[in-house]
Parts: C-alpha cells; sequence; structure tokens
C-alpha cells in the first residue's frame, strides 16, 4: 500500500539547517529546563521513598494534603493529580526513610483522617522504594540506555559503514535529549515504565533509520553521477510511503493509549508519542545530514593530502 506515488521529489536535504535550527532550539530548551529544575523528576523507583495512592470521595485541594505531611514532620514530598477525575485523585510521593512502611502508612492514615475525615479517602496503593535500591535501579536504567545505543552502532557500522552508525547514534541521542526535555517541562516523572519507553523509542529510531540507511546504499552504485545530497534525497523520498504508514500507525495506537489507558499507562504513552515524532525526524534530518557532512570533511580532506 502507497499513499505517495514513488516519484515524488520533496527537498528533504534543501531544509537541512531548518531542521538543525529546531533540533538545537528544543535540545537547549529542554536542558535549560532540566538546569533551572535541578534534573531530571525521577520517581520513588530511582529516588526512593514512599507513595501513596489516594482517591477522595469530594474533591480535595493539593495544598491541604501538602499540609499533612508538613504536619507530620516531613518536609520532602511532592503531591501530584492523578487520573481523570479532577481533585479526586492524588499521588503523594514522601521522600523520607521508612523503617517500618505498615507504621508510617497507619500514621500516614491517621493524619489524613484528621484532617478529611474518616472514610472520606481511600489510600488505593502503598508503595515504598529503600534509596539504596532506587540509586541501583537509576544506574542500571542509564547503562540500558547507553548499551543499547552502542550496541546500535555497532550493528549498523558492521551492517552498513561507519558514518550510517554514527548518524543513526547522534539520531538517538537527539530523540532521547528532546523526550527528555520533554518530560521535564511537562514535569512528568521518570519511572521504569518511562525508561522501557525510551528503550522502544532507541529500536523505533534505529529500525527507522537503517530503512533509509538500506536505499541509499542500494542506490549509490546506480546512481554513481548523482552527488551524494541527491542520492539522500531521492532515497528519502523513496522510503517516505513506508514511513508515514508506520509512524502513523504506531502513533494512533499510541495516542489511544494516552488518552483511554488511564493514569497507570498515561507516562509511558506520552514519552512513546514523543519518541515517535522524534524519531521518524531524526531519520530524516539529523541521520542524513551526518552521512552529508562526513562525506563532505572526509573528501575535502582526502583532497588536500592527495594535492
Amino acid at each position: 500500500m502507497e499513499f505517495i506515488k514513488q516519484n515524488i521529489n520533496i527537498n528533504f536535504v534543501g531544509k537541512i539547517w531548518y531542521a538543525l535550527t529546531l533540533s538545537w532550539t528544543l535540545i537547549l530548551l529542554g536542558i535549560v529546563c532540566l538546569v533551572v529544575k535541578g534534573g531530571p523528576h525521577y520517581s520513588i523507583d530511582f529516588k526512593g521513598g514512599t507513595l501513596f495512592q489516594v482517591r477522595f470521595e469530594q474533591s480535595a485541594s493539593a495544598g491541604d494534603i501538602r499540609q499533612v505531611i508538613k504536619d507530620m514532620g516531613i518536609e520532602a514530598g511532592s503531591v501530584q493529580n492523578f487520573g481523570d477525575e479532577g481533585q479526586k485523585e492524588y499521588l503523594i510521593n514522601i521522600q523520607s526513610k521508612v523503617e517500618n512502611l505498615e507504621q508510617f502508612s497507619d500514621e500516614f492514615k491517621a493524619a489524613m483522617e484528621s484532617k478529611f475525615g474518616k472514610d472520606k479517602f481511600e489510600i488505593r496503593r502503598t508503595e515504598a522504594v529503600g534509596p539504596k535500591v532506587g540509586k541501583d535501579l537509576r544506574q542500571k536504567a542509564l547503562l540500558a540506555v547507553a548499551l543499547s545505543c552502542i550496541g546500535m552502532l555497532i550493528y549498523i557500522w558492521f551492517r552498513f559503514e561507519f558514518r550510517f552508525g554514527l548518524g543513526a547514534i547522534l539520531g538517538l541521542i537527539h530523540d532521547v535529549l528532546i523526550t527528555m526535555g520533554a518530560l521535564s517541562i511537562t514535569n512528568t516523572p521518570i519511572d521504569l515504565s518511562v525508561v522501557a519507553a525510551l528503550l522502544t523509542i532507541v529500536g523505533y529510531s534505529v529500525n527507522d533509520t537503517i530503512i533509509v540507511c538500506d536505499r541509499i546504499r542500494e542506490n549509490m552504485p546506480k546512481m554513481t553521477r548523482k552527488p551524494l545530497r541527491e542520492v539522500i534525497n531521492i532515497s528519502v523520498n523513496q522510503t517516505l510511503s513506508r514511513t508515514i504508514l508506520t509512524v502513523s500507525t504506531v502513533f494512533m495506537a499510541t495516542l489511544a493509549l494516552f488518552i483511554f489507558g488511564g493514569g497507570v499507562i498515561h507516562d509511558f504513552a506520552f514519552t512513546m508519542l514523543v519518541g515517535t515524532i522524534t524519531g521518524t525526524y531524526s531519520s530524516i534530518f539529523v541521520a542524513c545530514p551526518v552521512v552529508i557532512f562526513w562525506e563532505k570533511f572526509f573528501a575535502n580532506k582526502t583532497a588536500g593530502a592527495r594535492r
């Protein structure tokens, strides 16, 4: 099935500088947001603490919940609206070391009852992660993302050429940076499900890049008289129909999860939505320019050496 004719000729290469300007703007915006907020917003999976999911019968104020935490003598804590019921359900993250979870849960419940009344709320979920466990999970998550990128680089290097592998890896870094910036701007906590989404993005982005690189490799021997920029432009246009079909399918499925999946899968779906867009974008406007710049740099260097 093809929605776009094969003889279409969109000048993607001619728009590289506009695309790179957009990419750098989004990356810098994300970095500034991360610096202002003191780094990524980790969930208790990675920083440790105690999490309560509380649902109220009637709307409750996040400020009143924070006051309850403060009255318990706990300064470090966050209250986040959860679900689609307005101000009726919250995730309460308390960043304090808890020796006895059951005892602490009883103390928290008693403090909430004194503020909101008995039987006016329901504690639906309670989780606790120690700081050492959280740090270990965070390190392993970062290692997993880094190793996946290195593995992709090695695969594409042997499968195609080093310049294609370098372009794919820079595309992955581009995708992860923009996604992390989007998570920081929207104050989305980074937990294990978000890391799973990031790893999925890595695979998706590389798959799309491989399709484009494979077509470039096939066309290069057939178009020896054409400059590399034109070969790349033709190759991207030839794979455009497949790219649109793939990204549309993934995007619609992920959008359905984002809208109807509920609060539990909301952060995963949001990360996937951002990653799907950036992964498709980077395959054209990040990976391909790297191949062009590599060819230009080394071609000039080789020509200079021969002189």
